[in-house]
């Protein structure tokens, strides 16, 4: 990347600062930003303002002391125009020859491009949508699985061993509550007066699977007796976890494993688990509970492990569930989950400390709410009161691309509000569409003249136009930006990233011929548009939507 050679040619040149007695030989930490305005070339670095108090020069004699330095060797290659603004920045313009040589990568790399090895193959867990197996999916779902099938995407890309995992929360009492709504569904189909529990499920999916028992069963089940309960259960338990792996399906998520919460009972895990935070001195007893010291491991506030009547809670399972990640060999679990978890999240983290975890092994992506803007209404999903919007009748509407767009083009820290009006538009307003369009523009052009293979040993100096020149720094920095997106849990850059290259490359061809009388500057141009055409793909790629070649 070329703010790596930059940062490189600062390095040699601060190095070379080193011997002069007036500073002090000490590291440096060498910052190197893109600049924001032109006029200030392409990067600059306060490098000067900051170190200056560790010599005895000004920051502005400093900074023309390190634009000298840069100067004696490098600028002939690396700069065209080397600055200095303001107290002290120093602002270096590229030579076009170096951001020739970023396309020329690109075009080596193809489709491998912005793949890096940062990882070295660390085994990384992502763990999403997880979803209680008591009613569909709903678009709240649909966001957090979009958000954690990008980021999956985007730690393969940088080299870890990603595994995607869905956990069932298949046993507690929210199940035994699905059972009783479900049974007392079943038996109303035969006219009986029988009503669903307080806090039961009330969603016309439970209706649905009551009349296929019905149909399979007849009235056999008249009493909520423990061999109904155990049967309703595991119907509905079965039914419902088929629809949300359908629907998700048909989002094109797809995960390497799901985990049942059941077996961590079955398996004794859950009372290892206390035994092991036991041992940690971890716990204490109060009103016939067990409290997990959360306050002394910089969590928020004590919570309750389990319960006086003896039944674990939902963090004490989750706790057994997280040493069965860590000795399955993860190094690294990133947990995809909506805002409301906030005190369960610093439960679970001062858990992993007392058991002497890594402080980084894990780690929460967080994302807010979900409403769809349409006809100025907005509708607040429960899944046990039936209200919702259903991730399935979404697709339906949309289809997988435009409901994925969609997801991940918010900031997932930011309130999504779903556009309906703008992702039904069929035109190049919507931002979707305008960016395949960039992909299938350029297929288009190649299909015209035969797709010849684009070769990296080109000559690309003919490409001295500001726009194009422009556009290859902007291909430059996608490696950059898949690594920010993954690390800050941001996929909204992506689609970002995407959008802005898509203006500029529009902006460009329809301001300039590719396909002209001059075969240098004609080839290199078309370089050009291949390197776009590879970034487009991968972005489309990153984000699970179809990169078509015609539209």
């Amino acid at each position: 990347m070329l703010k790596t050679l930059v940062k490189r040619s600062f390095a040699k040149a601060w190095h070379k600062l080193e011997a002069d007695e007036r500073i002090n030989k000490r590291i440096a930490l060498i910052e190197v930003e893109q600049s924001t305005r032109p006029e200030f070339g392409d990067f600059s670095s306060s490098i000067a303002l900051a170190e200056a108090r560790n010599t005895t020069l000004s920051a502005h004699e400093l900074a023309t002391e390190f634009a000298n330095a840069l100067k004696t060797d490098t600028t002939t290659e690396l700069y065209s125009r080397v600055e200095i603004a303001g107290p002290g920045f120093v602002n270096v313009f590229l030579a076009p020859s170096l951001i020739h040589s970023a396309l020329r990568q690109i075009l080596e790399m193809g489709n491998r491009f912005g793949y890096s090895t940062i990882g070295q193959q660390e085994p990384l867990q992502v763990e999403f949508v997880s979803s209680n197996p008591t009613g569909p999916l709903t678009v709240g779902h649909g966001r957090q699985a979009v958000l954690g099938d990008v980021l999956a995407s985007l730690y393969t890309t940088l080299g870890y061993e990603v595994s995607r995992e869905y956990y069932f929360n298949d046993e507690g009492h929210q199940i035994d509550l699905l059972a009783q709504s479900l049974w007392a569904r079943y038996r109303q189909e035969f006219g009986d007066t029988i009503n669903i529990p307080e806090q039961g499920y009330q969603g016309e999916y439970i209706v649905d699977i009551a009349r296929q028992l019905v149909r399979e069963h007849g009235p056999s089940f008249t009493d909520f007796d423990e061999q109904t309960s155990h049967r309703f259960k595991q119907d509905a338990i079965s039914r419902i976890s088929s629809m949300i792996k359908n629907d998700l399906s048909l989002l094109g998520v797809e995960f390497d494993s799901w985990f049942s919460e059941q077996t961590l009972h079955h398996s004794g895990e859950v009372t290892a688990a206390l035994k092991a935070l036991k041992a940690h001195d971890g716990v204490y007893e109060l009103e016939g509970a067990i409290w997990l010291k959360t306050e002394e491991n910089r969590g928020v506030k004590d919570s309750v492990l389990v319960r006086s009547d003896g039944r674990p809670t939902y963090l004490m399972v989750d706790i057994a569930y997280h040493i069965n990640k860590h000795r399955r060999g993860f190094t690294h679990v990133i947990n995809v989950q909506g805002p409301d978890h906030q005190v369960e999240q610093s439960s679970m983290q001062a858990a992993m400390r007392i058991l002497g975890y890594p402080e980084d092994f894990l780690d929460y992506a967080v994302h807010q709410f979900v409403s769809i803007k349409e006809h100025e209404k907005t509708t607040r999903m429960s899944t046990r009161a039936g209200k919702f919007i259903l991730l399935n009748d979404l697709l339906d509407e949309l289809g997988r691309n435009v409901v994925r767009y969609f997801m991940a083009a918010r900031k997932p820290t930011s309130h999504l509000e779903f556009d309906m009006d703008l992702a039904r538009t069929q035109s190049l307003d919507n931002p979707l569409y305008y960016i395949q369009y960039a992909h299938t523009r350029i297929a288009s052009i190649f299909r015209r003249i035969g797709s010849p293979a684009m070769s990296a040993q080109v000559d690309l100096s003919p490409l001295e136009k500001r726009e194009e020149l422009d556009l290859i720094k902007q291909l430059d920095r996608f490696p950059e930006m898949l690594q920010q997106a993954a690390f800050e849990f941001s996929p909204h850059l992506i689609t970002d990233y995407a959008l802005t290259l898509a203006r500029a490359f529009h902006a460009y061809y329809d301001s300039y011929r590719v396909l002209g009388n001059q075969k240098r500057l004609t080839t290199a141009r078309l370089d050009l548009l291949r390197g776009v055409q590879i970034v487009v793909h991968r972005s489309l790629q990153l984000l699970g939507l179809s990169i078509p070649e015609e539209m």
